[in-house]
């Protein structure tokens, strides 16, 4: 039981108030008596708001329901489905041309296109990795992965084959991006030798080799004839190093499992690590103590020896919960505060060090703070957000629209109205974004009880999804995305499957995204790989209308469909490995993103909405006589056994088997027994009290 202290009226864990009051407000030179009050104000406007857009949600729903309830067994009628949305305020007419308004936007954002890095804000050290992203060496990546397509390196220090094939395949990209008159890079002597076709392509100097930039992103090829491989390379080149991820997010959100005042600081401590600069992590690695820091930024002198700097990190969004969850950190007039509210006024408080310029490096060079929201449902919350952040900014006195909105578009009311949601948020929108898990987990609990939902796998080639990805980028560019906003697309989830990778993800680019998802640091510069290939925003002005609302509002129902008892059991055993195989993390470690093998052993990056999909899929079928509450149960033991097989070399992993009572198996089975009745098919409530039920236990 958490003794709180009083401040204002409200009730707050002690060590949050200690930091507030100790490591963020003294910088500002705020007073924290004024802040406290303030944020009490702003708590009485706010939180009855916030209840009430969730109550709204549940109304829609409920008429949604009743709506499939009172035509069960009728062919779907898709105009009559529409006129009935309408009519009940869940489509909202669109708001006619506009141009999005947003200033003071820095280009990693706005005018540079390249890849995006999420991370769990609870992870110092991946967070640190993250942040340093913004720079990866080509080489370290092709020798790592299965991108080049070469023998894998073989085991005992460095092999001179496989460093031959990196090479070789560092000279095809140098040609590829940086083209020399009447030569190839292979015939280089040394870094004085040949000539760019476009000579504006080169940059400067630095202190390891030269600096050249194509389609806005830097490539830095690094000279060293006493380099292990440059010792071996012709023109003594030891590594070619690129611009990878320009922006990364530190998600306080689906990534991570906080779920107290503990976790909550946690973040926050992170956050102001970050924003700060000071942020460290020591770690063991080969019995020798390794201290990871934010890496300095990158010098050059140009042509006439004026020396210059590139930033050494990504720019850092922050991403905040959405509207749904409580948090226990903070009790006003008796309650739990809603988290988003505690996570936009704590993490804009931090980052106003950020606008004051007191960090060491600093993260916006425009002075904007930038927090994806997540979950927003319809453009009625979009302007709750923008109202929100205005109070907010008004709390921290800062200037109007200083805080920057991301609109994850990843729930059926926001995709449907997609350009109201942007005209809610005009002045402050610097993302969109699409995500095939959480959207294709609200798309199955909106029409839960429109029938029995198509297969996961045929998901993705449904007329709903492809119009949600068109759409998104249409209406983005429609509204002036281009230029001042990013447009993204979801993550590339197996991070050990970089040879496919290479493959598929460059159609992020040639649909529009001038930013996507990627797994890891070393994913980020084979990524940017992309983005010297294509120019996104040449892609850009030459892409047509979206795509129309109808087929957007296609539900993915298995009509007609008389599986196989196989195919049944197939995919039954896919959603529940995959859900047994997160939630163990998530509740007994905490661990809210970790690489989690699948069904076959890949291992995929997997966060909360691979639990909302999978849930919501087993209680759909459920629902509608397509399985049993007995197959589930067997299906849930058979994964168990597997899941455990998988985990046997953790440590500190508990057998699901040996405790079927436990927190884990008992969550597995509440996400998919009370999936129907969960609040748009979240799995927060659910993950939250078994969690807290774990960490109380132990």
């Amino acid at each position: 039981m958490t003794n709180y202290v009083t401040r204002a009226g409200i009730e707050v864990d002690p060590a949050l108030a200690t930091f507030v009051e100790t490591d963020v407000l003294p910088p500002l030179g705020r007073d924290a008596d004024a802040f406290w009050a303030r944020f009490a104000q702003l708590l009485g406007s706010f939180a009855p708001r916030n209840a009430a857009l969730l109550e709204k949600r549940e109304d829609l729903q409920a008429k949604i329901d009743a709506w499939h309830v009172e035509r069960a067994g009728q062919p779907h009628d898709a105009a009559a489905y529409r006129a009935f949305l309408e009519e009940i305020g869940y489509l909202v007419p669109e708001p006619g041309d506009f141009t999005i308004g947003t200033e003071n936007v820095d280009p990693e954002i706005a005018t540079m296109a390249g890849p995006q890095l999420v991370v769990p804000i609870l992870n110092a050290r991946f967070l640190l990795n993250a942040a340093n992203a913004r720079w990866g060496s080509l080489y370290d990546a092709f020798y790592g992965t299965d991108a080049l397509d070469a023998p894998p390196a073989k085991p005992g220090g460095y092999d001179e084959e496989r460093g031959a094939a990196v090479i070789a395949a560092g000279r095809k990209f140098l040609d590829e991006t940086l083209p020399l008159v009447d030569q190839s890079w292979v015939d280089l002597a040394d870094e004085h030798d040949g000539k760019l076709e476009d000579e504006s392509q080169w940059v400067g100097h630095t202190e390891k080799g030269l600096l050249f930039r194509n389609n806005g992103l830097h490539i830095e090829v690094q000279f060293d004839r006493d380099h292990p491989v440059g010792k071996t390379d012709k023109a003594g080149i030891s590594d070619i190093v690129l611009e990878a991820a320009l922006t990364t997010i530190a998600d306080c959100e689906d990534s991570v499992a906080a779920v107290d005042a503990e976790d909550k600081l946690l973040a926050y401590r992170n956050w102001l690590g970050i924003i700060r600069g000071d942020l460290s992590e020591s770690f063991d690695k080969g019995g020798k103590t390794v201290t990871r820091a934010l890496s300095e930024d990158v010098t050059f002198k140009d042509g006439e020896g004026k020396e210059h700097s590139l930033p050494g990190r990504s720019l850092m969004f922050v991403r905040n919960v959405g509207h749904l969850m409580t948090n226990p950190a903070i009790l006003w007039d008796g309650k739990e505060i809603p988290e988003g509210i505690l996570d936009a006024v704590m993490t804009s408080a931090i980052s106003a060090q950020d606008v004051a310029g007191l960090g060491k490096y600093g993260n916006s060079r425009k002075g904007s703070i930038y927090i994806v929201k997540p979950k927003m449902h319809g453009p009625e919350e979009c302007a709750f957000t923008n109202d929100l952040f205005d109070a907010v900014e008004d709390l921290l006195e800062l200037p109007r629209n200083t805080i920057k909105v991301g609109v994850m578009d990843e729930e059926r009311r926001t995709s449907a109205n997609l350009a109201a949601c942007i005209h809610a948020v005009k002045d402050r929108i610097v993302f969109i974004n699409t995500g095939f898990l959480d959207r294709t987990g609200d798309e199955i609990h909106t029409s839960m009880r429109a029938g029995p939902m198509m297969r996961k796998g045929e998901m993705k080639n449904s007329a709903w999804l492809k119009a949600y990805e068109a759409r998104n980028v249409g209406i983005g560019l429609a509204h002036g995305l281009s230029g001042r906003a990013q447009i993204g697309k979801g993550m590339w989830a197996a991070p050990d499957l970089m040879g496919q990778m290479m493959i598929e993800k460059i159609g992020h680019l040639r649909a529009g995204a001038n930013t996507a998802w990627v797994p890891s640091p070393t994913a980020a510069t084979l990524h940017a790989i992309h983005y010297h290939r294509e120019d996104v925003f040449e892609i850009q002005k030459g892409l047509g209308d979206a795509a129309k609302l109808d087929e957007l509002l296609t539900i993915p129902l298995a009509d007609g469909t008389n599986w196989s008892d196989y195919e049944i059991r197939e995919e039954l055993d896919n959603n529940c490995q995959g859900l047994l195989g997160y939630v163990v993390r998530w509740i007994d470690q905490g661990v809210g993103c970790s690489k989690v093998p699948d069904i076959n052993d890949v291992g995929l990056m997997e966060d909360r909405a691979t639990l909302r999909i999978s849930s919501q899929h087993i209680a759909n079928w459920l629902l509608h006589g397509v399985i049993t509450e007995e197959q589930v149960m067997d299906a849930l033991h058979r994964m168990a056994a597997k899941v455990d097989e998988q985990n046997a070399g953790d440590p500190f992993y508990e057998p699901l088997l040996e405790n079927q009572d436990g927190a884990a198996f008992s969550a597995a089975k509440d996400l998919i027994f009370k999936g129907v009745e969960q609040p748009s098919g979240y799995t927060e409530p659910l993950l939250h009290a078994w969690r807290l039920k774990r960490k109380a236990a132990a």
